[in-house]
């Protein structure tokens, strides 16, 4: 046998995989019961580094530009709640256990959120300041970056549960205050 002949049957066998792929951006929130939660001192994601910021775990939030075309001038961007994307999960396989082909899903809220608003709705959620510095934009961060989960409502019959922001960090910031020592809101 030559060299590369077993390809052709690894290549035979991958074709008869189906798969669902998921695709999402922003990932927030925590588990209702407060078992799961982001809560990495390393974290990068918005709404835990907004959380953080108000238990005063981080001096400052950064916010990279203020100069795009977007009504407040920060990015927007969608989120998704960690519960709404784990029965996305599940929804997806359910439908290859029934035999659903290959396919590719979008995912998301429903809304589209900019920084500052997310820091505003940070802030009122926990009745704390998120202090926040400007920075300079990052390099390929376009000024909208957002999903449409039509798609998956229509064939995975996937509906997310948490679509307001508040609610959202609302999660975030139960887990964070009950987890991060020495807070007192």
């Amino acid at each position: 046998m030559a060299a590369g002949d077993d390809c052709g049957y690894e290549l035979s066998f991958a074709r008869e995989i189906t798969y669902i792929s998921l695709r999402y951006f922003k990932v927030g929130g925590a588990d209702r019961d407060g078992r799961i939660g982001e809560g990495e001192e390393d974290a990068t994601h918005l709404i835990t580094l907004a959380t953080r910021t108000a238990a005063g775990k981080r001096p400052y939030l950064s916010v990279f530009g203020t100069d795009y075309p977007t009504p407040d001038g920060t990015c927007i961007r969608d989120y998704i709640h960690v519960e709404d994307l784990a029965a996305a999960h599940v929804l997806a396989l359910e439908a290859l256990e029934r035999g659903g082909p290959t396919a590719a899903y979008n995912l998301d809220s429903g809304r589209r959120y900019s920084v500052l608003e997310v820091i505003k709705a940070a802030e009122k959620v926990t009745g704390q300041k998120v202090p926040y510095r400007v920075g300079p934009r990052r390099p390929g961060d376009p000024a909208v970056l957002v999903a449409s989960a039509e798609k998956a409502m229509a064939e995975l019959e996937w509906r997310p549960r948490y679509t307001e922001l508040e609610d959202i960090i609302a999660t975030a910031w139960q887990w964070h205050s009950r987890r991060l020592r020495g807070f007192k809101g």
